[in-house]
């Protein structure tokens, strides 16, 4: 808990957010400057998040008791922020929320509700396991109105929101709760099962449904590679570069990322170095078109740099496992319908009947409306027959699921650079023009 001096402190140095829309050509740069704190970058990188933002580029600096992050961001469409009530928004959330940073069990994003229960699943991944749990939802009369859905390594895990079908509220009835906690938790066993199934109920606005996914599959250690790491063939060209060096001079941990660009991939990284306890003090973002390059200075939470081989290790093979979660895998999908009890149980079964395998699923639900995009490969892993896919949508109807490409994943990577780490020299250079200068000459 917070002591009351430190609550004082922030009330007298309120966060500082400037959002600027002349400081670069291409995007829109939000300065946030506030008290430092342990979570505060997770806390700002979530609220841009939220905000559907795209971070291109970003500047970090925490030494000592304050905290100034630079980001240039772009929205979905690919443009400033040029709406005002829209950066009005983002003002007042990054100056409340910074204000106010939780503790890794608070809320972060998200707002309490008593509307539904929220039931957390992981378990071994296997073709049809989604199909299962929706028509094993069904059968007891829960509707299913939002759901996230990861696979990686062999595990699956799942945030699923449901209610119940005749009062449209939450299941506040104990005993069928039990009943659907025994029911999922035979269907996430399956057979051979090695590690233990797990089905657990969490109390709305416990932790972003983001967050929570990269807990559980952390908790159920899906960075550890057996064997073949994913069904199909694995392309190492196509994975995440992660280096963790040390810095002897300044102290510090070096933790360098190389990716595929893609929307979210600096809070995946940030969201997991949090989760483990360790502080980013200094960082840079660079994105492109067609790769991300991250860089982070960090310590452990009490101060230290790593110190041995095996935390090393973990640390490299837990980031590339945050990296690769939610690497959109196969073929994406995108359902619109009128939503009923039992849509979800019937769509995935017709994937499961013709041989396609859901890698990941996002399923939205509003005022009646079904929205869920589904990311699917066939079951050995690799592309799928366009005459499947025809076949399938005339199952579902043609105008309710629609196929979409990934335009933003691409093959081929950048150069590889030979300047070293991007910071640098760059520690002194903590003000905003300076970060200006340095923007405009990269």
């Amino acid at each position: 808990m917070d002591s009351e001096y430190d609550k004082l402190i922030r009330r007298l140095n309120p966060p500082r957010v400037v959002i600027d829309n002349n400081a670069c050509k291409d995007t829109t740069v939000i300065q946030v400057d506030s008290m430092n704190k342990h979570g505060i970058l997770l806390k700002v990188v979530q609220v841009l998040m939220d905000m559907n933002l795209i971070i291109t580029k970003a500047y970090i600096s925490s030494d000592g008791g304050w905290f100034m992050d630079v980001f240039n961001v772009i929205t979905h469409d690919g443009d400033k922020i040029r709406d005002q009530e829209t950066i009005n928004a983002i003002q007042m959330r990054l100056e409340v929320d910074a204000s106010f940073v939780p503790s890794l069990r608070e809320s972060v994003g998200v707002m309490p509700s008593e509307d539904h229960t929220s039931i957390e699943l992981s378990g071994t991944d296997r073709p049809g396991l989604l199909s299962e749990v929706c028509a094993v939802l069904a059968d007891l009369h829960c509707n299913v109105v939002n759901a996230d859905v990861w696979t990686h390594n062999s595990r699956a895990a799942a945030v699923v929101r449901v209610t119940d079908h005749d009062t449209g509220r939450a299941i506040e009835d104990t005993q069928r709760l039990l009943t659907i906690k025994e029911l999922l938790c035979n269907v996430l066993r399956g057979s051979g099962e090695l590690k233990e199934a797990k089905m657990t109920l969490s109390p709305p606005g416990v932790t972003s449904t983001d967050r929570r996914l990269h807990q559980i599959m952390l908790a159920d250690r899906d960075y550890e590679r057996a064997g073949k790491a994913r069904l199909g063939v694995e392309d190492k060209n196509l994975r995440p570069h992660v280096t963790v060096l040390d810095c002897a001079e300044k102290d510090y941990t070096v933790i360098t990322t190389r990716s595929r660009d893609r929307p979210k991939l600096m809070y995946d990284v940030i969201c997991t170095l949090t989760d483990m306890e360790y502080v980013v003090y200094h960082g840079m973002v660079n994105t492109g078109s067609m790769e991300a390059y991250l860089e982070f200075y960090i310590r452990h939470k009490d101060g230290l740099p790593i110190s041995s081989e095996a935390e090393r290790d973990r640390v490299l093979h837990c980031l590339e496992a945050a990296i690769e979660r939610r690497e959109s895998e196969g073929l994406k999908l995108e359902l619109y319908a009128e939503d009923r009890v039992g849509l979800l149980s019937d769509i995935t079964r017709i994937f499961r009947e013709n041989s396609l395998c859901i890698r990941r699923a996002e399923i939205v639900t509003k005022r009646g409306k079904a929205k869920d995009v589904f990311y699917v490969t066939d079951m050995t892993g690799t592309a799928i027959d366009v005459k499947a896919i025809e076949s399938i949508r005339k199952q579902i109807g043609d105008a309710m699921l629609q196929v979409k490409h990934n335009s933003w994943l691409s093959e081929t990577p950048l150069k590889e650079t030979t300047t070293g780490f991007f910071l640098g020299n760059l520690f002194k250079a903590r003000t905003f023009q300076n970060f200006k200068l340095i923007r405009s000459y990269s």
